[in-house]
């Protein structure tokens, strides 16, 4: 049986995949990212698992993996294979695919950005599929997207296409991470949305999940809080279909859970501030948190594909 190895390298844990050329998971696994013992040894963890993976495919099929894909996080540059910048994993300019390569004996190597690759996945094999055009929102820690283009992403001129998190929805609203005041993400991310319930419940440890919970008990301060982060989510939205005109937004992540608490008012939301535009269907993700190992596997059959047409 042909196979790629499929590995997303997130925050704390990685989610790993054996996957034929239809999309279809042969084997999955998962491992810590081990990031509380360092940067070296998080990328030892990486290797290891690659390699793991690789001699689990010989034993199986009786044979070795065609190619590898690998996701992470942060700042990345694909055409030369360098996981630039990840603060959580506190790594700068590691050549991971010569890394990975080496590791697994001269295989080709894909490296992806884990957002851009969840959306490359949603949009071949989820909740995308078929469709031509389509926006990839991920609600997280933080916010960030992909934009989907005839079955691929594009990743724009220097790597930073569809970081809808980062575009301003209040100008001079909260300090962002990267500098600016009023993003997206710190009005609408998970996170967000946990720091407004809390101070608004008066509970430090209350977080996104509950406030939907309260949301739907009827919770007054909660509704207050929830609709902040739609409305908000809402205007990017409503930006980004005038900017790329997708005939469909793709949500996932952690808030997305919330399933028709945050569908129903959000293409409400949306509805609303459309003027010319035509309107998109807003529909939830379908591969939840195995999108970006999946992605990683698709860009190492994309790898060959190029490669046997080259």
């Amino acid at each position: 049986m042909k196979h790629v190895i499929a590995l997303d390298v997130g925050g704390t844990g990685m989610k790993a995949a054996l996957l034929a050329q239809d999309g279809s998971v042969l084997s999955e696994a998962r491992r810590p990212t081990g990031r509380e013992q360092g940067t070296d040894a998080v990328v030892a963890a990486i290797l290891d698992f690659a390699a793991d993976l690789a001699d689990e495919g010989r034993a199986r099929f009786g044979c070795a993996p065609l190619a590898a894909g690998v996701a992470v996080p942060g700042t990345i540059d694909e055409k030369n294979g360098i996981a630039v910048f990840s603060a959580n994993l506190g790594w700068r300019d590691l050549p991971l695919r010569k890394l990975l390569g080496e590791r697994l004996g001269g295989l080709p190597v894909a490296l992806g950005h884990d957002v851009r690759s969840g959306g490359l996945a949603e949009g071949r094999i989820g909740a995308g599929r078929g469709v031509d055009r389509f926006l990839f929102v991920a609600l997280g820690t933080g916010i960030a997207g992909a934009i989907g283009i005839g079955g691929r992403i594009e990743a724009g001129a220097h790597g930073y296409g569809g970081e809808i998190g980062h575009v301003v929805v209040r100008p001079g609203g909260p300090a962002c991470g990267c500098g600016a005041r009023g993003c997206l993400e710190t009005l609408a991310s998970a996170s967000a949305v946990s720091r407004a319930w809390a101070a608004a419940s008066g509970d430090p440890e209350a977080d996104a999940a509950a406030c939907a919970v309260a949301v739907e008990a009827g919770d007054e301060r909660a509704a207050a809080v929830w609709q902040n982060a739609v409305d908000a989510l809402a205007d990017g939205i409503v930006l980004a279909q005038s900017l790329l005109d997708p005939s469909t937004v793709i949500v996932g992540g952690g808030l997305a859970e919330a399933g028709d608490t945050l569908f129903t008012p959000l293409r409400s939301a949306v509805s609303k501030r459309l003027t010319f535009q035509m309107p998109p269907q807003v529909v939830p993700a379908m591969l939840r948190d195995t999108a970006a190992s999946l992605g990683a596997g698709l860009l190492a059959w994309d790898l060959l594909s190029m490669e046997v047409t080259a």
